[in-house]
């Protein structure tokens, strides 16, 4: 019997078992701290490095045409940034620091060198960007449920948890929901003890 769970765990584990060979390229790279808060790259603004996350969280956003901001990627330490900019002349987000952070910063020449240098190293890095597809595919169907309640079950069976008050509002941000909104339904669970 085909379990989705369990093909996602495996998923996961394979890519953390390919993932070392990816950051032993930015083991000499460039460290770069960062505030909270603090730009790392704009939108529109050259390409000229690959970032891998060492600590902290670096969000990539973009800020809708009604001014909202989406959160397209939730960068943890171990994480390629941005890892479609590695094939692009200019950024198309932004990335910003979510709290204090340590980033690696790689020149884009030399990480594109050595994907075509070491066939093994560009197979892991296919594979991290397969799965970085299925994560924007899972946030873009998330996002396309129609209810507030629906978006937040969705994010929750997929194995997060609720993160402490003060980072709701980012929450709300992956979800594509204004933060009145999460509030009222985080408020409608508690006043009805559902879990969360």
């Amino acid at each position: 019997m085909h379990n989705p769970l369990l093909q996602r765990n495996a998923t996961s584990h394979m890519i953390m078992i390919m993932q070392p060979s990816i950051s032993l390229l930015f083991q000499d790279a460039r460290d770069t701290r960062l505030a909270s808060g603090q730009v790392l790259f704009a939108a529109g603004k050259s390409v000229t490095d690959i970032y891998m996350v060492r600590s902290g969280r670096v969000h990539l956003q973009r800020h809708t045409t009604h001014g909202a901001q989406m959160v397209l990627q939730n960068a943890l330490p171990g994480a390629v940034i941005a890892e479609a900019s590695a094939y692009s002349t200019r950024y198309h987000c932004d990335a910003v620091a979510a709290e204090e952070s340590v980033v690696a910063g790689l020149p884009k020449a030399r990480f594109l060198s050595a994907l075509a240098d070491e066939p093994a190293l560009a197979e892991s890095w296919s594979a991290l960007l397969a799965r970085s597809v299925q994560a924007a595919r899972l946030r873009s169907e998330i996002r396309s449920l129609p209810r507030v309640a629906d978006r937040l079950d969705a994010w929750l069976a997929e194995g997060n948890a609720l993160p402490e008050k003060g980072r709701w509002q980012e929450m709300a941000a992956e979800l594509g929901v204004t933060r009145e909104a999460l509030y009222r339904e985080l408020s409608r669970r508690r006043t009805n003890n559902q879990s969360l």
